[in-house]
């Protein structure tokens, strides 16, 4: 396209922030007005004193939380899931702002339910924005503009891993043009190629068009390092450095922080361990299973009893002791799907499994046995989504023979999890089953954000609708 070609000769992402904050503040007062429209039905109303003074505020907490800590950066690589969540963090604080303003200042002329619609209007809008954008710049850089070109100094395992993650997905926008090395091992797998050695990178990148580069170098090499982070400096070449984590530990969700001027490294990212995710989840928690419990407990709970009873003879609900967070036991409510037995607690139950009932494998299919647990979540013992918590006996097991196993129990226990929704159900006839499970549970522990919650309760609900082969 002619436009995209023409506009890939400016450089606009230095600009990016400020056009971005310009058009929140479009879209904040867009949401005014529709809100206004919505409530009264005209716009008389937004020229009162206390309705204005409320407007600017808006404007001016808006325009400050996002430059608060970098708060609207652009990171190339960032997934979709993570910017929404950052938005919906920002628009939880602005609320708090506003309603703490209002309320201390007691203005009578600003309609509380005209604010709860601005809300609703500014968040789809946003959302919408956010998404909208997100696409538009997959679509230009998957036309091959907008690119930022890289080089990678170390022809080496750790460099092949960058070049691929980078050069994974065009959408990305990174082109890589090679690797710099001065030796390069005969079986070392690299797929881009090697443009020279470390003496050859100066004129490299004093004459071609170098945005990146990235440093794939072991420590021994850091009077090399030195010198090639100064030529950087020197032609505004930015510089990244992949630090050899591997001697260490071979995960991909290390996190480092810092105590003072020290850097620590931590084996994984746990977004559940900071209080403000850790309370947004809770609250989350506290609001679903409440609503589920009114709306839908009173009429079909019944129902389901009587059809338990008249199935069977027993206890309508089943209690059984499971592992919960830090691996420490509660009791998890279910409703009753399998005639009473002794085995309950020691083996699974197995496709055309006897002790199952007609009326219990309906509710296995349909998740139906696993309601009671919402007075759980309420109790504080599990989660809405989480790892699915197992039989004590099973976690004694199957921490014995899979090392990173007890790594589920850092989270709250789930009603539904990443592992159900992606097909690790039920029966577990071999450890490597049992493996995949895991490693998906702790997938959902260091990626955790309220949308990623919110996708697995949706999926949770369409697989019941579609069915699921292990659901027996």
């Amino acid at each position: 396209m002619p436009i995209l070609k023409y506009l890939a000769g400016y450089r606009f992402s230095r600009y990016f922030k400020l056009l971005f904050v310009l058009w929140d503040l479009v879209l904040l007062n867009s949401a005014i007005l529709l809100s206004f429209l919505l409530r009264y039905g005209n716009l008389d109303r937004v020229d009162l004193k206390e309705v204005q003074t409320v407007s600017l505020l808006s404007n001016l907490f808006w325009f400050v939380i996002l430059f608060y800590k970098d708060a609207y950066r652009i990171i190339r690589i960032e997934r979709i899931e993570t910017i929404l969540t950052r938005m919906m963090r920002h628009i939880l604080i602005h609320t708090a702002l506003i309603a703490v303003f209002v309320g201390l200042l007691k203005y009578s002329a600003v309609s509380r339910l005209r604010l709860v619609y601005f809300y609703i209007f500014f968040f789809a809008l946003l959302f919408v924005s956010r998404v909208v954008f997100m696409k538009l710049m997959k679509y230009i850089r998957a036309q091959g503009y907008n690119f930022k070109n890289v080089i990678i100094i170390g022809a080496n395992d750790k460099g092949e891993i960058i070049r691929k993650f980078l050069a994974k997905d065009l959408t990305y926008g990174y082109r890589i043009l090679g690797f710099f090395d001065d030796k390069v091992e005969l079986f070392e797998p690299i797929s881009a190629p090697v443009l020279g050695g470390f003496d050859a990178v100066k004129d490299y990148v004093a004459n071609g068009n170098v945005d990146e580069m990235y440093i794939a170098l072991h420590i021994d090499n850091i009077k090399i390092i030195h010198e090639l982070t100064a030529l950087c400096e020197r032609y505004m070449v930015r510089i990244k450095f992949i630090p050899d984590f591997q001697q260490y530990t071979r995960s991909r969700k290390v996190q480092i922080t810092f105590y003072g001027n020290t850097p620590v490294l931590m084996l994984r990212k746990e977004p559940l361990e900071g209080l403000p995710n850790l309370l947004l989840k809770k609250a989350f928690d506290l609001v679903f299973s409440f609503a589920v419990i009114v709306l839908i407990f009173p009429w079909l709970f019944p129902i389901i009893i009587l059809l338990i009873k008249m199935d069977s003879p027993g206890p309508v609900f089943f209690r059984q002791r499971r592992s919960g967070r830090d691996n420490k036991d509660f009791w998890c409510v279910k409703f009753r799907t399998m005639r009473v037995n002794k085995l309950s607690d020691s083996v699974q139950a197995t496709l055309g499994d006897s002790r199952v009932t007609k009326m219990g494998a309906f509710m296995r299919r349909t998740n139906i046995d696993e309601l009671p647990q919402f007075f759980n979540v309420l109790w504080g013992t599990m989660s809405v989504i989480g790892p699915r918590p197992h039989m004590l006996m099973h976690t004694e097991q199957y921490s014995e023979l899979i090392n990173n196993y007890l790594v589920r129990h850092y989270a709250k226990p789930g009603i539904s999890g990443w592992a159900q929704v992606n097909g690790f159900r039920g029966e577990t006839k071999e450890v490597s089953e049992m493996k995949d499970r895991v490693d998906h549970d702790i997938w959902y522990i260091e990626n955790w954000s309220l949308l990623l919650d919110i996708k697995i309760i949706y999926l949770t609900v369409f697989n019941v609708f579609k069915g699921e082969e292990k659901a027996y």
